[in-house]
């Protein structure tokens, strides 16, 4: 755990790294004045938020509800409501994504991690906007839920990897609130194709931006696994908008993917 804060006048004011849900992830808050009692009050419990997903959701911990719910030891009724409510999440979206995305065809049993960072990163994110500061991020492993912005009326903007050279990035975005991209160029084939059981990429990467980190994450991974076929399942939701670069790094995007208008960035 690190944090660490700025004095007044500064854009950002807090910073802080947690390891948690075997990743880090990030909090950068931003306001015109230094941060107080109840925003670090607020933030600790933006935090609690993750390791309280983590320890009800983590597949590697033996002891977890989910982990007793996969083996059979548990049922629903006896797993914490956030277990029901997060398996509902996952079935809309299943339904969203004609089945790209689906927990249930996990080698194992049920497996809702892949919309689960994100839900929790959002949620952590809705603790933070009870503080009244101006802007808020939270990167969940690359995955990004925010509010407000760095200055005044400027939305955060997030670099998205360049799949076949991840030291450079590809495009950059304006964040409507929720950033996730899914691709197999940082952790090899662990893409399921739920509709063969095998590993499957047919995208060199896809990023999902829209107002719900869960259901973006969920999203991505099912563009991942289908390719530019599948874009128009994103293309016919509000609020959600799509981007796949495909191996030989050809973009394909739906009409409103927000891409930021800076002539460096954004692709011809």
């Amino acid at each position: 755990m690190r944090s660490s804060a700025t004095q007044q006048g500064t854009r950002k004011i807090l910073h802080h790294d947690e390891h948690v849900m075997g990743t880090i992830v990030t909090f950068d808050l931003y306001d015109d004045e230094p941060p107080s009692t109840t925003l670090w009050n607020l933030l600790h419990e933006a935090i609690d938020v993750l390791h309280q997903a983590d320890n009800v959701f983590s597949t590697y911990k033996a002891h977890s509800p989910i982990s007793g719910l996969r083996r059979g030891e548990l049922t629903l009724e006896q797993c914490p409501e956030t277990v029901g409510e997060v398996l509902e999440l996952c079935r809309v979206a299943r339904t969203i994504t004609g089945g790209w995305f689906d927990p249930w065809s996990i080698p194992g049993g049920v497996d809702p991690t892949g919309y689960v960072k994100g839900w929790a990163a959002q949620r952590s994110l809705d603790v933070l906007r009870r503080s009244g500061i101006r802007g808020a991020l939270v990167n969940a492993a690359g995955d990004t839920a925010s509010f407000g912005g760095p200055q005044h009326d400027v939305a955060f903007r997030i670099g998205i990897v360049d799949p076949a050279d991840t030291q450079h990035l590809a495009c950059v975005v304006e964040t409507p609130g929720a950033v996730a991209t899914s691709g197999v160029y940082e952790r090899g084939g662990h893409l399921i194709d739920p509709h063969t059981g095998l590993p499957t990429s047919r995208a060199a990467s896809a990023t999902v931006t829209g107002t719900d980190l869960g259901l973006a994450d969920a999203l991505a991974t099912a563009l991942a696994v289908a390719g530019v076929p599948a874009l128009p399942l994103v293309e016919e939701l509000d609020e959600f908008e799509a981007l796949i670069i495909d191996d030989d790094g050809n973009f394909s995007a739906t009409a409103g993917f927000p891409f930021a208008r800076t002539p460096s960035t954004t692709p011809g």
